[in-house]
């Protein structure tokens, strides 16, 4: 099937799949652990082995030049969101074919199945909008809300403090880095290819939130 986006330099774009049949792609940490490590060993022009780097800190990863610019991320049990940007031709094809194959080859291995772990190809919305792109890191970065109260974008947020020590707390998706926690999974991220929304932690965390606040569907 061909794609409906076409990507082009210096666009942004919202990457996002699910396992097939809406399985279920990470069953414990370590298959989170596994993927936060390729989405940054992936997005580079060098080629790995992945045992021969899975003991590495990500600063002793010689991956290349990047191909992508990642400005936020989310793990979800069954899916993942990925904000890129184009910086390279045809940079995020050759990512997201790194980082699919790369995963799926070590699932299927590790669970002893064969076959398409994800959903044909991955998708894709250009984000052609700034008030669309700003959105964007927001709507990722509240996913994991869903894990703890399935419905509160139907229905409204129960607690809205809880929700804010949920995210907090969550390790994996970017949250924690815009944050500025101390940790190598910042690595991932190439956050002045992004506008510059949030100037302080503080702003972040507060214009991300804010959307608990709505109740509404987020397209």
């Amino acid at each position: 099937m061909q794609r409906k986006v076409i990507f082009a330099e210096k666009e942004f774009y919202h990457l996002y799949n699910r396992g097939v049949e809406k399985r279920k792609i990470f069953l414990d940490e370590k298959d989170r652990r596994r993927f936060l490590r390729l989405l940054y060993v992936a997005n580079g022009t060098a080629s790995f082995v992945y045992r021969d780097i899975q003991e590495l800190p990500f600063v002793g990863i010689d991956r290349g030049e990047p191909l992508v610019a990642i400005g936020a991320y989310v793990l979800m049990p069954n899916h993942f969101h990925i904000l890129v940007k184009e910086i390279r031709p045809g940079g995020i094809s050759k990512f997201m074919e790194k980082l699919l194959t790369g995963y799926s080859s070590y699932f299927n291995k590790k669970y002893g199945r064969t076959g398409r772990l994800f959903e044909n190809s991955f998708q894709a919305r250009h984000l052609d909008r700034d008030e669309y792109l700003k959105y964007t890191f927001s709507y990722i970065h509240l996913n994991p809300i869903k894990l703890i109260e399935p419905k509160w974008r139907e229905w409204g947020i129960k607690n809205k403090s809880n929700a804010c020590d949920y995210l907090d707390s969550y390790p994996f998706s970017s949250y924690m880095d815009y944050l500025e926690r101390e940790r190598e999974e910042k690595l991932i991220l190439s956050r002045k290819q992004f506008p510059k929304y949030f100037l302080t932690p503080k702003s972040f965390k507060l214009l991300t939130t804010e959307w608990l606040a709505y109740k509404e569907h987020f397209t």
